[in-house]
């Protein structure tokens, strides 16, 4: 055993593993190198076999070298661990050295440094709570499967069932608050809000017990704005069919209007080809008119051949007049042609006028038909984008945490997935896979059913800026547990101790090293000698006392 003072510090300290091997130093004393447990993140290490001690023998504080190297995203935590037994006994009339009782007085501040260390990771009720709060647990038959909560004394009490994924919803089910169902005629998932035994029929919409629970997914709406949307693309298919079918008709009316057109001129051509022949014929009945009036000029000169010519004349005459015959009917006959190609040339106007308003109206059904094709792709990609919306955010049963969504993308923070193993609802908070049921950032937890219980800690500077009576934290600055009273903060433990479940003895340091004021109306004392440090000073107010025994 060694010779040295035992020093009141805590006998815990936790690195980083980014010193590799080490060494790891700790402050606190020891006797041996079997009085530490060292670990690495949860895992109990083996001396000799994980790490090594180095004890300075004439401080008592040491270091451990770990054997494989840790990196930086280890944790390696020294705890003291001293067996709790006793190695020797006086007995009457024997020997009785210092050197043994200091070795036993030692060992035994030690096991009482270590129930200490071990009692400030505990949940505790301020010193300032009344003296009949009750901090026992419920028993573990009525607090399973529970959160933990506090009565209106602030004992504590079982709280709300944590919730689970119980499945497709059934008549006769016993839901707690949390619980997550299907409904199975719309695949709707709901959370239970308040707890009771289901009954009636599905939908949970209809159901006398709807407002005990909150729709969370709304799978009915997003099927029904699918089904919309391709109701619309269909459509908006139909209408392009039918205006290019109408635009077909409008280019075929034109076709047909421009051959009419061509049909009037050619029969206008003829009919300027018949009056034409008209002309010719009325030239040549003048032609024979003028032959007869000459014969008949002659014949008066001449008696002999007044006969022939008289007969010639009257011959030409008789030809004169079957042209002049003719002509007309000829004359006619272009005026009938001339009429038929006015009357071919406006059915062609009129044919062509309607080929145009069927042009017109097939280029509107067709601009009609793209705004319904554009509508109905546009409702159904927001139906598409709510539906990708709940894949991406609910991924369905798994067995284990998945790293990406449905669509292949890495998980973000709100993503949702059912447990297979576990049989519960996780959620991802950007960093980690958390259950529904709890938040852990807002309640204590707790290592095991027989561990403790992990109470927030942190610096002198990270106090809440506005406490209230009952705050209970651990002082990293002071390595001490902590209560506000309403008006200040101040050290939480202390008590009598003993060995053998003895709580006989309470102890006090030996010097008085920073300023201090005995509280009015307060009397102390202590077990002296005391010293007081140069430039320390001790008030005692008027009416206190100040006892040094």
């Amino acid at each position: 055993m060694a010779d040295y003072p035992i020093s009141d510090v805590a006998r815990r300290i936790v690195y980083t593993g980014s010193a590799g091997v080490g060494p790891y130093a700790f402050e606190f004393e020891v006797l041996d190198d079997t009085d530490i447990n060292v670990y690495q993140d949860d895992v109990l290490l083996v001396l000799t076999t994980d790490y090594t001690v180095s004890i300075n023998p004439t401080l008592g504080t040491g270091s451990v070298t770990l054997v494989v190297p840790a990196t930086g995203d280890n944790r390696i935590t020294i705890v003291g661990a001293r067996p709790v037994e006793r190695t020797t006994d006086f007995t009457t009339g024997g020997d009785f050295f210092a050197n043994t009782l200091n070795d036993e007085m030692d060992s035994q501040t030690i096991l009482v440094q270590q129930v200490a260390e071990s009692a400030e990771r505990s949940i505790k009720a301020p010193v300032t709570d009344p003296t009949t709060i009750n901090m026992v647990l419920p028993i573990n038959t009525a607090r399973a499967g529970k959160t933990l909560a506090f009565d209106a004394n602030g004992d504590p009490v079982a709280g709300d069932p944590i919730g689970n994924w119980r499945g497709d919803w059934a008549s006769g089910i016993s839901y707690q608050n949390r619980d997550l169902i299907k409904d199975t005629t719309n695949d709707n998932v709901y959370l239970a809000i308040t707890a009771h035994i289901s009954s009636g029929s599905l939908p949970i919409s209809t159901n006398a017990d709807v407002a005990k629970w909150a729709l969370v997914v709304d799978a009915e709406a997003a099927g029904t704005a699918r089904i919309a949307a391709e109701a619309a693309q269909a459509a908006a298919e139909a209408a392009q069919v039918a205006a290019e079918l109408a635009e077909t008709n409008a280019e075929t009316a034109e076709t047909n209007a421009e051959t009419a057109e061509t049909n009037a001129g050619n029969s206008a051509t003829a009919a300027a080809s018949s009056a034409s022949s008209a002309s010719t014929s009325a030239t040549n009945a003048s032609n024979s008119a003028s032959a007869a009036s000459t014969s008949e000029t002659n014949a008066a000169s001449s008696a002999s051949s007044a006969s022939t010519s008289e007969t010639n004349a009257s011959n030409s005459a008789s030809a004169a007049s079957s042209s002049a015959s003719d002509a007309a009917t000829s004359e006619s006959n272009a005026a009938t042609s001339e009429s038929n190609a006015a009357t071919s040339a406006s059915t062609a106007t009129t044919q062509a006028g309607i080929a145009t308003t069927q042009a017109g109206n097939a280029a509107t059904s067709a601009s009609n038909a793209a705004s319904s094709a554009t509508d109905a792709q546009t409702a159904q990609a927001a139906a598409e984008a709510a539906l990708a919306d709940f894949n991406e955010t609910y991924l369905g049963a798994q067995a284990s945490d998945p790293t990406l969504d449905n669509n292949g993308d890495p998980v973000t923070a709100g993503d949702w997935y059912f447990n297979t193993s576990s049989n519960r609802s996780r959620i991802y908070d950007g960093s980690a896979w958390d259950f529904v049921a709890v938040d852990v950032a807002t309640i204590v937890s707790k290592t095991s059913a027989t561990g403790s219980a992990g109470i927030p800690n942190g610096t002198t500077a990270e106090r809440d800026g506005s406490p209230t009576s009952g705050y209970f934290r651990f002082n990293v600055d002071t390595a001490s547990f902590e209560g506000y009273n309403g008006t200040a903060w101040g050290s939480i433990g202390g008590g009598a101790t003993g060995a053998g479940g003895d709580e006989v003895f309470v102890e006090n340091t030996t010097s008085v090293t920073t300023d201090y004021t005995i509280s009015t109306d307060k009397n102390a004392m202590s077990v002296g000698p005391i010293t007081i440090d140069s430039g320390v000073t001790v008030t005692v107010p008027s009416g206190s006392r100040w006892v040094v025994l």
